[in-house]
C-alpha cells in the first residue's frame, strides 16, 4: 500500500483518539518513510530538513500573535466585543433573540472574511475575539460548531476567490507560479475566475451547516465570560486612532514586502512607540501573544517536516502514476482520483499553501495529457489544494476555531471542529471542483 496512504491515515487515527497532532504527525512521518524506502536516518533527515520550512510561518504566526495581543490591549476589540455582548446580553426568551443571534453568526463570519484581507492577521484574532463571547453563546444555546463551520469558512473560502491578502499569496505567488513553472500558460485574471465554482461548494457547505446541521439549540455550561486579558484596557480615543492606523500600516507593509512577519513586526512597532503600550508591559503582551499561537506553530512546523518525508520517498508520484491503470482514458475519473489524492496530502499536510508545490509538478502534465482546458487545470489544481484544509487536524483552518472556543473547555478540537468542518466543505468542494474540472 502507498506510504502517503498508510502515513495520512495513521495520522487522522492518531488525531481521532485524542494522541498530540504534533505527536501524530512525527510519528507518522516516520512511518512515511520508513513504507517509502527510506531508512531511518535518511527519514530523520528530511524530517529535520523540513522542519525549517516550517519555521517562516510558526515566526509568522508568533508575530501576528503579538500584534493582535497589541490590538486587544488598544481596545479596539474590547470595543467590539462589547458592543455585542450589550447587545446580546438579553434574556435568551426576549423577542429579538433570532435577530441577536444573526448579528453574532454574521459579524463572526465578517471577522474572519477580513482576517485573510482587510486586515491579514489570519487566525490570530479568534482568540482574541471569540472567548468573550462564549458566555453569550453558551446563554443563546448556539451550536459551536456551526461557529466552527462559519470561522473555517471565511478563513478558507476567501483565500480560494480574492487575490488580496492570504488570497494573493495563494492564488498569484503559489498556484499561478507552479502551475506555469510546469507548463501551462496562465495569467492572473484566470486565477479567480477558474476558482469560482469549487468556492461555491463551499458556500453550500456553510448553508447546510447554518440552515440544516446545526440549526438547533444546543445546551453548554454557562460560566462567567471568559477573557483573553485579565485587565481592561481604557478605550479612548486616541486608542482607536492608533489601532486602526496601524491596521493599515500592517496591511500596507505585507503587501509591499509579501511577509507576513514584517507586516505583523511594524504592527506591532506602532502600537510599542505610540505610547499605548507602555515598556514595563511590552514585553509582557509581545510573550502572551507568542504563547496564544504557540501551539499552531508547532503544529506547523512538525506538518513541515512531514510534507518533507512524504516528498523525500516520492510516493507521491508513485500514487498518481499507479492510479493509470485505472484512469484509462476516463477524463472524468482522473479528474475525480486527482481531487481525492489531493485530498489525502492536504489533509495530512495541514495546509493549502504547502501542497501545491508538491501535486503542481504531477497534476499540470498529466491534466494536459488528458485533454483538460486552462481553466479546468487551474481548477483541479486549487481544488485538491484546498480539499482537505478544511477538516485537517493539522490545519489552521481548525486548529484556530478550536483555540477559541475551547476557552472554557467545552469544544473538542477533532469531534467539533475538524469532523464538522470536514462533513461540511470537503465533500461539497469535491463535488464542484469535479464539476469545474469538467465544464471548464
Amino acid at each position: 500500500m502507498n506510504a502517503v496512504v498508510i502515513a495520512v491515515c495513521l495520522m487522522l487515527f492518531l488525531s481521532f483518539i485524542r494522541i498530540n497532532v504534533v505527536v501524530a504527525l512525527t510519528i507518522s512521518a516516520v512511518i512515511a518513510g520508513l513504507v517509502g524506502g527510506l531508512d531511518i536516518h535518511q527519514t530523520i533527515a528530511a524530517f529535520n530538513d523540513g522542519l525549517g520550512g516550517g519555521a517562516q510561518i510558526a515566526l509568522s504566526y508568533a508575530l501576528l500573535g503579538a500584534f493582535a495581543a497589541a490590538l486587544s490591549h488598544s481596545g479596539l476589540t474590547t470595543l467590539i466585543s462589547h458592543a455585542i455582548i450589550n447587545k446580546l446580553g438579553k434574556e435568551p426568551n426576549s423577542s429579538n433573540t433570532q435577530m441577536v443571534r444573526w448579528l453574532l453568526l454574521v459579524t463572526i463570519l465578517a471577522m474572519a472574511v477580513s482576517s485573510q484581507n482587510i486586515l491579514p492577521i489570519h487566525i490570530a484574532f479568534i482568540p482574541i475575539l471569540i472567548p468573550p463571547l462564549l458566555h453569550v453563546i453558551s446563554k443563546l444555546n448556539i451550536d459551536r460548531r456551526l461557529i466552527a463551520c462559519i470561522l473555517t469558512f471565511g478563513l478558507v473560502t476567501t483565500y480560494m476567490i480574492l487575490p488580496i491578502g492570504f488570497g494573493g499569496i495563494f492564488l498569484n505567488d503559489i498556484l499561478l507560479a507552479n502551475l506555469n513553472t510546469n507548463g501551462l500558460n496562465a495569467v492572473n485574471a484566470q486565477i479567480p475566475q477558474a476558482m469560482l465554482l469549487p468556492a461555491l461548494g463551499m458556500v453550500c457547505g456553510l448553508l447546510t451547516a447554518v440552515f440544516i446541521s446545526y440549526r438547533k439549540p444546543r445546551q453548554y455550561m454557562i460560566e462567567q465570560p471568559v477573557v483573553s486579558d485579565t485587565t481592561t484596557p481604557v478605550i479612548n480615543r486616541k486608542s482607536i486612532v492608533i489601532s486602526i492606523s496601524a491596521i493599515v500600516i500592517t496591511l500596507i507593509v505585507q503587501l509591499q514586502t509579501d511577509s507576513m512577519i514584517f507586516g505583523a513586526l511594524s504592527g506591532f512597532i506602532i502600537f510599542r512607540f505610540s505610547g499605548i503600550i507602555k515598556q514595563d508591559i511590552s514585553k509582557d503582551l509581545f510573550n502572551q501573544g507568542v504563547h496564544m499561537m504557540a501551539n499552531i506553530g508547532f503544529i506547523m512546523i512538525a506538518a513541515a517536516g512531514f510534507a518533507a518525508v512524504v516528498k523525500s520517498t516520492g510516493e507521491v508520484g508513485t500514487l498518481v502514476t499507479s492510479l493509470g491503470d485505472i484512469i484509462g482514458d476516463n477524463k472524468a475519473l482522473a479528474a475525480l482520483l486527482m481531487l481525492i489524492v489531493g485530498l489525502l496530502i492536504t489533509m495530512g499536510i495541514g495546509s493549502s499553501f504547502s501542497t501545491i508545490p508538491i501535486i503542481a509538478t504531477i497534476y499540470v502534465p498529466l491534466a494536459l495529457s488528458f485533454g483538460f482546458s486552462v481553466a479546468a487545470t487551474i481548477a483541479l489544481v486549487g481544488t485538491a489544494a484546498a480539499l482537505g484544509d478544511a477538516g485537517s487536524p493539522a490545519s489552521d483552518s481548525t486548529l484556530g476555531p478550536t483555540a477559541g472556543l475551547n476557552a472554557d473547555g467545552q469544544h473538542d478540537h477533532i469531534r467539533d471542529s475538524v469532523i464538522p468542518t470536514f462533513v461540511h466543505y470537503n465533500i461539497p468542494l469535491l463535488i464542484f471542483g469535479w464539476i469545474a474540472a469538467m465544464v471548464l
